[in-house]
């Protein structure tokens, strides 16, 4: 399930990737295969070939890239997640995300 994203910047992701750019889209995820991870970032570009040539650079597979709603793109995770978008300068998203968590979790502890 995703959220903690909006229209706007889903719009932004799908037009750069639709114009060749490698782009990129981080949300809230919550996936039972995957109880660790609180976000993910959909990598995508509308050049297959493109995004290939992209994930080899971060060890990351072709066979990895997901081909649903039209626009192929890789799923980062966990620490890969955070390296790539730090590589690429684009983690703010990713840690205005997880501070949100960290509130929102403070939030609900009891208080002694």
């Amino acid at each position: 399930m995703a959220f903690g994203v909006t229209r706007k910047e889903i719009y932004r992701w799908r037009r750069e990737a639709e114009s060749g750019t490698v782009a990129f889209l981080t949300h809230f995820w919550l996936d039972d295969r995957f109880p660790e991870c609180i976000t993910v970032t959909k990598a995508a570009c509308t050049s297959r070939d493109k995004l290939i040539h992209w994930g080899k650079e971060y060890g990351l597979r072709p066979e990895w890239i997901h081909e649903d709603g039209n626009i192929p793109h890789f799923d980062l995770l966990g620490e890969k997640e955070e390296a790539v978008l730090l590589a690429e300068g684009c983690a703010e998203k990713l840690y205005e995300l997880r501070e949100r968590s960290r509130r929102s979790n403070r939030k609900d502890e009891p208080h002694a």
